[in-house]
């Protein structure tokens, strides 16, 4: 089997080659565009950017607002984009710094490389080089283009927003490819998808006139939809608190929230690289949680009374030698205390437990009138919200489209009959146009008992008690990533994009999956479970953007809202 592979340790390694240059040593300021501030935030704390000679962190859009520092070089690492180059172009004609060293994050266009090397008349531009990194790393096997609005490529239009996001999209995904030096042999994409058809075929266009992809053999990159997927309740760490409070590049915000007393948490960070017990149970059932957090604080208590017995210089010495590290661990107890206290309350105040369950029988179970009764229920219930309702009435929809065309309307009478948004109402008819019959594949209702059964066999996890309720329902994704590792991939349902057939029975141990449209922190979730099974394939999965159910209904609004 292949050496697993890591998008986050990919990255790392560029800012490390950026950061620690040689050709660039002593003190420096680091400038980074909107994209790459993030990129590099996901990978490095400011502490170790710190340590690493850099005295200053600036947007390069700013940088000519400072005044002149020729005392200090600069590393300057963006996005190849035209407005990147000039505002770069202005930066090198009004020299602040004595030394510019220039990363990329993609492919650079010629002609931009020759209007910079132009507008360099005082030669201060020392090199000039390509770090592919044009995406944020979330966890080992996952990475974002952190772009949303993609779901605006499943649509009929064609503008110009379209052939930028369309391109963003293809360059982003070159951009993984390159960093974790592979070249796909096959690429396989959604039949069903108009969108996945496109993305693939010119990934495979650019992949076959560009000499950089002379790597190592990559077996599979394809692309697949789940529109059920984003609208589900969320029972695992990572995907909770995006789901509830909201994770973006790594931060949480706490304020407002009734238990958060200490302005210090009032935004919060979640980082897999200096937060070990994060790193440990970003993927803990919810169930699992307390336990973990528990266990933390009898931890934390226990170093607190070891501290109290202070009785000698000695004992001094020793704990300040200690405290550093002892007031860090304070601090991440309380914080975690705080996020799980927070999804504690609200998981208890929005009945998200009996809303779960429904959504796990409706996409699992086949009971259409039973299910039927308890959804109206739910939308008749004050207790649960508005969002949650409109979940369940679009879950209920998506699974029962064929059933009755009044099925629908219905639906929507009820959501307005308790007081949801009409224009939040209008978007089942969304969903429909987008995740419906005639827009997905085959296998999302259909198949997912057989697929349970599977996947349980290939990953042993430990959904115990609360799991076994709340997360019944595995993603598309799974069924699919086992054909793939078993080499039973259907040809016809996911096509190859290039003229090479895919060999019958090929089996594959490194899949890069990318989404166009978005993921889900659930799908992140199995495809590290099924990493850590060590079942024989290695899998990274990208996607346009994270989505919890608010950001995904947003850009459905976006795609189709138009068509009501």
């Amino acid at each position: 089997m292949a050496a697993p592979m890591n998008v986050m340790a990919a990255v790392r390694s560029y800012v490390d080659k950026i950061v620690g240059d040689p050709n660039c040593p002593g003190m420096k300021v680091l400038l980074l565009d909107e994209w790459t501030t993030k990129t590099v935030a996901m990978v490095y704390s400011q502490t170790e950017i710190l340590d690493r000679d850099v005295y200053l962190v600036e947007r390069l859009d700013q940088a000519q607002n400072h005044e002149v520092m020729k005392h200090l070089k600069a590393c300057v690492f963006v996005r190849p984009t035209p407005a990147n180059f000039a505002v770069l172009t202005q930066e090198v004609r009004r020299a602040k710094f004595s030394e510019y060293h220039v990363f990329f994050s993609n492919v650079v266009p010629g002609d931009a490389l020759k209007a910079l090397a132009e507008a360099d008349e005082n030669e201060v531009v020392r090199q000039v080089q390509e770090y592919y990194a044009d995406f944020v790393p979330v966890n080992a096997e996952l990475f974002s283009l952190n772009q949303r609005q993609s779901l605006r490529l499943s649509t009929e239009l064609r503008d110009a927003f379209h052939q930028d996001m369309f391109a963003r999209n293809v360059n982003g995904l070159l951009s993984a490819l390159l960093s974790l030096k592979l070249q796909p042999s096959v690429i396989r994409y959604a039949g069903a998808s108009r969108v996945a058809k496109a993305v693939a075929a010119e990934c495979a266009s650019q992949i076959a006139a560009d000499g950089i992809f002379h790597f190592a053999r990559l077996e599979s990159p394809r692309f697949e939809e789940d529109a059920a997927l984003p609208l589900r309740s969320q029972w695992t760490y990572q995907a909770m608190v995006h789901e509830l409070l909201g994770l973006n590049s790594n931060r949480v915000k706490l304020k407002g929230a009734p238990g958060v007393k200490d302005k210090d948490l009032e935004e919060v960070v979640l980082s897999a690289t200096d937060d070990a017990f994060y790193a440990e149970n970003k993927f803990a059932n919810f169930g699992d949680l307390g336990m973990a957090v528990k266990d933390l604080l009898d931890d934390y208590q226990r170093q607190t009374k070891m501290n109290e017995n202070i009785s000698s210089i000695e004992d001094m010495q020793s704990f300040m030698e200690r405290y550093p590290a002892f007031r860090s661990k304070s601090l991440n107890v309380t914080k975690h205390v705080a996020l799980i206290g927070e999804l504690s309350r609200l998981v208890d105040v929005y009945k998200l437990m009996d809303v779960s369950q429904l959504e796990q029988d409706v996409a699992c179970n086949d009971d259409k009138s039973a299910q039927w009764r308890e959804v109206l229920a739910k939308l008749n219930d004050a207790a649960v919200k508005a969002p949650d309702k409109l979940r369940l009435a679009m879950l209920y929809a998506l699974r029962y489209e064929s059933a009755q065309a009044s099925t629908t309307d219905r639906l929507k009478l009820s959501l307005e009959e308790n007081r949801v948004n009409p224009d939040k109402v209008a978007l089942l008819d969304a969903l429909l146009a987008y995740g419906g019959k005639r827009a997905r594949g085959p296998g999302l209702f259909d198949s997912n008992k057989s697929l349970l059964a599977k996947f349980s066999k290939q990953v042993k996890s430990s959904l115990e008690g609360i799991e076994n309720v709340y997360a019944q329902h595995v993603p598309l994704l799974m069924e699919t990533l086992d054909a793939v590792a078993k080499g039973k991939l259907n040809a016809q349902h996911y096509p190859a994009a290039t003229t090479a057939t895919p060999l019958q029975g090929a089996k594959h141990d490194q899949v890069i999956v990318y989404i166009v449209g978005g993921v889900t922190y659930e799908e992140a979730t199995k495809v590290a479970e099924l990493n850590a099974a060590n079942a024989g394939v290695s899998v990274v999965l990208g996607g346009s953007f994270v989505h919890n159910s608010g950001t995904f209904l947003e850009d459905l609004d976006d795609a189709f809202g138009g068509r009501r």
